[in-house]
């Protein structure tokens, strides 16, 4: 069935309404743009796939418009900076996030954020997963580099290019083939082949962010190849090492830990769903919720500072 755009939004964003095309980001994924629209008076973000399929992803995007989740404005149709003359491509036209991700945070930071930041965007992010699995859909792609964050790093899911249907247990359709995502983020089920994803691989994978977000930095650090990742994680059992974090005495941080762990068990039946886990995120983050102005203040102030602020 071909999918269409909502009618209010079924008319593209074309050249002629855009000015200032400045290139923030490239990778598998494509290209990403920060464009000054004309007619609205702001900056979006428009994304140009690899693939140049962009209907189906801003379909998802619409149809799980939510407060975590990056808000998708319409659809653009033109002649992008470096395509051929002539050369009609679709991007998606979405809100611009100014302070890029959770990933180039930690960059910034060279660390992870302040306490009760981190742990408010684990909450926002277990919130925002919670609203994508009730409406039936696996993410698919969950790491530092898709958690956006707004001018007030209030955290945005994003990249939805591997977005698919489930149903949240059992197979999620009747395709065939080795499973998308970040290998350092997969679960060790979804390294077969035949492996069908579901709401599981996103806990998983949620159970590995969160890590990377308390302790700042990458999973298997130096490792590249993911057959090794693989070989690690499914015959070894390997996960990130909570050593550090199980020495520190901070509040709710035992039971992140915990949490984490409990995420990323090599059994997926055995993993907390996100209609269960948020009640153990906002329990957490509610010890630092009042401290959580001054940590985002702070924040911006290295943000402002940084020459790295440009994404």
């Amino acid at each position: 069935m071909e999918m269409s755009l909502p009618s209010h939004k079924s008319k593209p964003v074309v050249d002629e309404s855009l000015e200032n095309w400045r290139s923030v980001g490239s990778g598998g994924f494509g290209r990403v743009y920060q464009v000054r629209h004309k007619g609205w008076g702001q900056d979006v973000a428009i994304k140009i796939p690899q693939n140049g399929v962009c209907i189906k992803e801003a379909v998802l995007m619409e149809t799980v418009s939510f407060e975590f989740v990056l808000r998708v404005y319409r659809i653009y149709q033109g002649c992008p900076p470096g395509s051929r003359p002539g050369e009609n491509q679709c991007g998606i036209v979405m809100e611009y996030m100014r302070w890029g991700s959770v990933e180039s945070l930690q960059e910034v930071l060279s660390g992870p954020p302040p306490w009760p930041l981190a742990f408010r965007l684990a909450h926002q992010v277990a919130l925002g997963m919670n609203f994508l699995h009730a409406e039936k859909l696996v993410h698919q792609d969950l790491k530092p580099s898709n958690v956006l964050l707004s001018e007030s790093l209030d955290a945005r899911l994003a990249d939805f290019g591997l977005c698919k249907p489930s149903t949240c247990a059992g197979t999620s359709g009747s395709e065939t083939g080795e499973a998308g995502g970040t290998y350092k983020y997969m679960p060790p089920e979804a390294f077969d082949a035949s492996y069908q994803p579901v709401c599981a691989f996103d806990i998983y994978s949620y159970g590995i962010l969160l890590w990377s977000i308390v302790t700042g930095k990458d999973p298997y650090p130096g490792v590249n190849d993911p057959s090794f990742v693989k070989m690690m994680v499914t015959v070894k059992g390997q996960r990130p090492s909570c050593d550090d974090l199980e020495k520190m005495e901070v509040e709710g941080l035992k039971e992140l830990v915990d949490l984490m762990k409990r995420c990323w068990d090599a059994d997926p039946d055995k993993r907390p769903p996100f209609n269960k886990l948020f009640n153990e995120t906002e329990e957490v983050f509610s010890k630092h919720e009042k401290d959580v102005t001054d940590a985002v203040f702070k924040v911006l102030k290295r943000l402002e500072s940084s020459t790295g602020n440009q994404h």
